[in-house]
């Protein structure tokens, strides 16, 4: 048995150290807005920035006040009103009255066979004109220079799609806790250095920020494809990569900012509706992830306190490994790196999210969102 636990241990650390090295040399090879050149504006395209908001007036002022403030010559607005019964309805109109960049479309009915977000926002590409599109949310606030840095980046490498990996405003113990490990763990699984290799079957789509040439967003065949997709941010990123676009990600930092969820209550019961989603509704991948998690992040901060010899030696690098990662990532988003010996906690919240969202989904036969539910047979059948 002491032979067993030695050479886990001995595989988990041996996965620890290619998983670092491999993310190291990826993150610093993903290109950072800060390092590109502003667009000049006699060569900036037609954007149109599009987002479906359901009751977002808490923070939607905020987030469309940037939007506004933006620096680029030549975009618009289109802001899909998605059945709110609270402040967003008159923000957005009144927003569209003062400001002709701004187009407010309402939605008052959901049709059958979509889900509320993807219908949004199918519903403001079919109201824009752009030559580019920026698909974001009614909470994310945006810095004056991000479009012409970003055009810049992307016509520069010649790529149709492009995601930002912005950051994440966060308050309170153990928000920082649980969104600094969630930051950590997406990088990790979705390795986005690799969206712009063809030969990849890695993609990457941010719901905070993603850019298409819309020749090539209407060739991969627009939201549409998307219509009964629970995860239709990180989707939007296959199918464009599928359809043959070039697609890429970039660091944008503080350029793009959201507060996600005030709170590790409010973050655990919003991601009911989409963690089990992230597993395709699949029990036994669902399992094998959470496995796979008290694995690679328990298992070891455990064997320290009774492992001897070897087995301690492996646990040790198992352990120290990924709390350096974190605390790097921490420095990053502007947090103290002593967050990266928080990882373990993290790693036991985001196994919770995803163990509750799979109970609650399965006991439920599907999911609840913007108030409307879906079976989940539909929703398996509308996986992309």
């Amino acid at each position: 048995m002491h032979s067993f636990f030695v050479a886990l241990l001995g595989l988990v650390a041996i996965g620890w150290i290619f998983n670092t090295i491999e993310l190291v040399r990826g993150m610093a090879s993903l290109p950072n807005l800060a390092d590109s050149t502003p667009l000049e504006t006699a060569k900036c395209p037609k954007v149109s920035i599009l987002f479906s908001a359901r009751d977002e007036g808490e923070k939607l002022p905020s987030a469309l006040a940037t939007m506004l403030a933006l620096d680029y010559p030549d975009y618009e607005i289109v802001a899909v009103d998605d059945r709110s019964s609270d402040a967003t309805t008159t923000i957005l109109q009144n927003a569209a009255r003062e400001n002709p960049r701004v187009k407010y479309v309402r939605v008052d009915a959901l049709p059958d066979g979509w889900l509320g977000k993807p219908h949004g926002l199918q519903r403001a590409y079919q109201h824009s004109n752009g030559e580019w599109l920026v698909f974001t949310d009614a909470d994310v606030c945006l810095a004056p220079d991000l479009l012409r840095r970003t055009l810049a980046l992307a016509l520069g490498s010649g790529w149709d799609h492009m995601t930002l990996l912005g950051r994440v405003e966060m308050y309170g113990f153990f928000e920082r806790i649980a969104m600094t490990f969630f930051g950590f763990a997406f990088v990790m699984g979705s390795k986005p250095w690799k969206a712009k290799d063809p030969k990849a079957s890695s993609y990457i789509g941010v719901g905070a920020f993603q850019m298409a040439r819309r020749s090539s967003y209407e060739a991969m065949g627009t939201h549409r494809r998307l219509r009964m997709e629970v995860v239709d941010d990180m989707k939007l990123g296959k199918l464009m990569k599928e359809s043959g676009a070039r697609s890429a990600a970039a660091i944008a930092g503080s350029a793009v900012s959201v507060h996600w969820h005030n709170g590790v209550r409010n973050m655990v019961r919003g991601t009911t509706k989409n963690f089990f989603a992230t597993a395709e509704f699949r029990l036994g991948l669902a399992l094998g992830r959470m496995a796979g998690m008290l694995m690679m992040f328990e298992f070891p901060v455990i064997a320290l306190f009774f492992a001897r010899g070897w087995a301690l030696a492996f646990a040790a690098v198992a352990a120290a490994l990924p709390a350096m990662i974190e605390a790097r990532a921490a420095a990053e988003l502007g947090e103290s790196p002593l967050f990266g010996l928080t990882y373990p906690i993290g790693a036991l919240i985001f196994v919770w999210m995803l163990l509750r969202s799979t109970i609650i989904t399965l006991r439920q036969g599907g999911i609840v969102w913007r108030e409307t539910f879906y079976p989940l047979d539909e929703l398996r059948r509308g996986a992309v």
